[in-house]
């Protein structure tokens, strides 16, 4: 049976990346038992925060990962997740917006490191390290 796919938040990669034991990380021990998917919007910012040097580990990495496009529908889900937040005074980045809307298009849960931004956003599924 064919290992379901999630989407990856950026700070689960971030986490990979600065740690040096690979094996203690979260994203080594969600690939036990997931494939993985990541938002255009996760590469765009491991690719501004990241430097020269770093450009040949992350496009191993990405070359792993189904790259979801943004589209039209992903953009009406933010907008509508905005539209929900707002009034709460509970807005998030919008780029965790756009991950989570992504995520919500595409049916998929999220694994993230960020629990307190992605739980404000209605019905999202996700996976958190615990521990």
């Amino acid at each position: 049976m064919a290992k379901p796919i999630i989407c990856l938040d950026t700070s689960v990669l971030i986490d990979y990346f600065r740690k040096e034991n690979k094996s203690k990380t979260f994203f080594f021990k969600l690939a036990k038992n997931y494939r993985f998917a990541i938002s255009v919007l996760t590469k765009f910012e491991i690719l501004v925060g990241s430097n020269e040097q770093q450009k040949e580990f992350w496009e191993e990495l990405f070359r792993k990962f189904k790259i979801i496009p943004l589209g039209e529908e992903e953009v009406e889900i933010a907008s509508e997740i905005i539209k929900k937040l707002r009034p709460q005074n509970k807005l998030i980045e919008l780029p965790d917006i756009f991950i989570g809307a992504t995520a919500l298009t595409h049916g998929l849960k999220v694994a993230t490191l960020n629990e307190t931004h992605f739980e404000r956003i209605e019905s999202l599924s996700l996976i958190i390290n615990k521990g």
